[in-house]
C-alpha cells in the first residue's frame, strides 16, 4: 500500500495528463454513441414542425427517417474524415496542437447544435454532427498515441487501458444526462447534443499545461532539454535512466531520412505481423457482439417483464457494468498482460455468447429463462470490459514504434468508422433475418481471432518499443538471417503520413 501512495504522488503530473487527455479524448466519442437516441423522438418533431413553418406540409414518415438517419450517419462520415487526415497533421504539427484544434472544432459543432431550435434550423444538426464527428475523428486517433508514448514501460498497459476507461464513462455520461428528467426532455435536447463542448472547454484550458510526449520531443523534434523536462514534470524525481536509454535506442535506430506514407507502411515486410495483429484485433473489437448485446438488451428487458419506464435505468446498469470492468482492466492488464486478456477475454465471450443464443431461443417455452439471459448480458459487458475493451487498444499502441504510429492509426480509425457505418447498415437485416442466431456470427469471429491472438500475438508486458519489433521481427522475416537493427526500422525521420 505504501508503493502505490509513493506512486500515486511521484507520478502526480502523469496521472493529471491521463484526466486531461481522456476528457477531451475517448469520453466525447463514447458520450455520442450512447447519447444520440434519447433526443430522438424530439429531434424528429422538431424536423416536422420545422418544415411545417417553411412549406405549410408536414413530412412523410418515410422523409422524417430518412433525415433522422442521415444525422446519425454523418457523424460516422465526419470521424472518417477527421481519423484519415488526422495521422499526417499530428506529425507535421504535432499531437499536442492538433489536440487543442479538434477543441476548437467541437465547440464549434457544439454551437450549432445547442442553438439549431432557437434558429429553427435543422440543417445547423446536420453541420453540427459532421464537425462533432470531425473533432471525434481526430480526438480518438490521437488520445491512444498521447497517452501511450507519455508512459513508463511499467505503467503503460494501465494508461492505455484509460482510454477504454474514458470512452466507457462517455457512454454513462451520455446514457445518465439523455435521461428525460435531466437533458433529455423536448425543451433540453440541443444541450445533450452540445453537451461535448463543456468537454472541449475544459481541456483547451488546462493542456497547455503539459508538455508534449517525451519520445516525440527526442525522436522527432531532437529537443534533449524539453525531453528531460517532460520526463521530470510527468513522471517525477527518480531513476528513470533504463526508459531513457530506451528512448534513445529508438532515436538512434530511426536517424536516416526516408519519407514513409500509410500504403508504403502497409508494404513494408518489416511491419506486417504487427498489421495482421492490428486488423484482426480492432475488427474484431468492431465485430465482437458488443453492439448487438446493447440492441438486444431492451428486448430481453422486455420480455423480462420489466416496467417500460425503468429500462433505461436497467440499459444505465449495463453501461456501468461495462465502465467498471473497464476500470477493472486497466489494474489487471499489468499483472495478467495483453495476450491472456484478449485470447481470455474472447473465450469466454463465445461461451457467454452460446448461453445466450439458446436462452433468446428458449426464452418463450421456459419462463425463467429471460432472466437468465439478463445475467448473460451483464456477464458479456463485464468479460468484453475486461478483456478486449482495454488490452486492444494497449497492443495497438505497443506494436508500432514513433516513426509508424500515426500512419497506423489512420489504418486504425479507418477500420473503425467504416466498421460503424458498414454495421449501423446491415445489422438490423441481420437481426431480421437471423433473430438471435446472429450471435453465431460474432461467436465464429471471437473464435478465429482469440486462436490467431493465442498463436501469434507476441506478449508486449514490461517490454520496450524496440524489445516488441524484435519479437515481430522473428514473424516478418522467418528464418532470413538479417541483422535485426537493419530489418527493424526502415529508413525514417521525415514521417510523412499521407495515402
Amino acid at each position: 500500500m505504501g508503493s502505490y501512495y509513493s506512486n500515486l504522488i511521484q507520478y502526480r503530473g502523469l496521472i493529471q495528463m491521463i484526466l486531461v487527455l481522456g476528457i477531451g479524448g475517448s469520453f466525447p466519442y463514447g458520450f455520442h454513441i450512447s447519447s444520440i437516441n434519447y433526443p430522438s423522438m424530439h429531434i424528429k418533431t422538431f424536423i416536422n414542425e420545422t418544415w411545417m413553418e417553411r412549406h405549410g406540409s408536414p413530412l412523410s414518415q418515410e422523409t422524417i427517417l430518412l433525415m433522422w438517419s442521415f444525422i446519425v450517419s454523418i457523424y460516422g462520415l465526419g470521424g472518417l474524415i477527421g481519423s484519415v487526415c488526422c495521422g499526417y497533421l499530428t506529425t507535421k504539427y504535432r499531437k499536442k496542437k492538433c489536440q487543442m484544434f479538434t477543441n476548437l472544432i467541437m465547440l464549434v459543432a457544439a454551437l450549432f447544435m445547442a442553438f439549431s431550435k432557437r434558429a429553427k434550423s435543422f440543417e445547423m444538426i446536420f453541420l453540427g454532427r459532421l464537425f462533432c464527428g470531425i473533432g471525434i475523428g481526430f480526438s480518438f486517433n490521437i488520445h491512444p498515441q498521447y497517452v501511450g508514448e507519455i508512459s513508463p514501460k511499467k505503467f503503460r498497459g494501465f494508461t492505455n487501458a484509460t482510454v477504454a476507461v474514458f470512452l466507457t464513462l462517455g457512454k454513462v455520461a451520455g446514457q445518465v444526462t439523455g435521461l428525460r428528467e435531466i437533458l433529455g426532455s423536448e425543451s433540453l435536447w440541443p444541450l445533450l447534443l452540445a453537451f461535448t463542448g463543456f468537454t472541449a472547454v475544459i481541456q483547451l484550458v488546462t493542456l497547455p499545461c503539459y508538455p508534449d510526449s517525451p519520445p516525440y520531443l527526442l525522436i522527432q523534434k531532437g529537443n534533449e532539454e524539453a525531453f528531460m523536462k517532460a520526463i521530470k514534470q510527468l513522471w517525477g524525481e527518480g531513476d528513470h535512466q533504463a526508459e531513457i536509454e530506451d528512448i534513445k535506442k529508438e532515436k538512434a535506430a530511426m536517424a536516416s531520412s526516408k519519407s514513409l506514407r500509410v500504403l508504403e507502411v502497409m508494404k513494408t515486410q518489416s511491419l506486417r505481423w504487427q498489421l495482421y495483429v492490428m486488423i484482426t484485433v480492432m475488427t474484431t473489437l468492431q465485430l465482437c457482439g458488443i453492439n448487438a448485446i446493447y440492441f438486444y438488451s431492451f428486448e430481453v428487458f422486455r420480455t423480462a417483464k420489466f416496467e417500460e419506464d425503468l429500462i433505461p435505468y436497467i440499459s444505465l446498469g449495463v453501461g456501468i457494468c461495462e465502465c467498471i470492468s473497464s476500470i477493472l482492466c486497466s489494474s489487471l492488464i499489468e499483472r495478467f498482460g495483453r495476450k491472456v486478456l484478449l485470447w481470455g477475454g474472447y473465450a469466454l465471450m463465445v461461451f457467454v455468447l452460446a448461453l445466450l443464443t439458446m436462452t433468446l431461443s428458449l426464452q418463450h417455452r421456459f419462463f425463467w429463462m429471460h432472466n437468465f439471459s439478463v445475467i448473460l448480458i451483464f456477464l458479456f459487458v463485464l468479460f468484453y470490459g475486461i478483456g478486449p475493451s482495454g488490452a486492444t487498444i494497449s497492443v495497438m499502441v505497443e506494436i508500432f514504434n514513433q516513426a509508424f504510429r500515426p500512419s497506423a492509426f489512420v489504418i486504425v480509425g479507418f477500420i473503425n468508422w467504416m466498421g460503424l457505418f458498414v454495421l449501423g447498415m446491415i445489422f438490423p437485416f441481420i437481426v431480421e433475418h437471423l433473430g438471435p442466431f446472429c450471435f453465431l456470427i460474432f461467436m465464429g469471429i471471437l473464435a478465429v481471432s482469440g486462436v490467431f491472438i493465442y498463436l501469434f500475438l507476441p506478449e508486449t508486458k514490461g517490454k520496450s518499443i524496440m524489445e516488441i519489433t524484435l519479437e515481430f521481427d522473428k514473424l516478418n522475416y522467418s528464418k532470413k538471417k538479417v541483422l535485426a537493427t537493419e530489418i527493424s526500422f526502415p529508413n525514417t525521420t521525415d514521417f510523412c503520413t499521407r495515402l
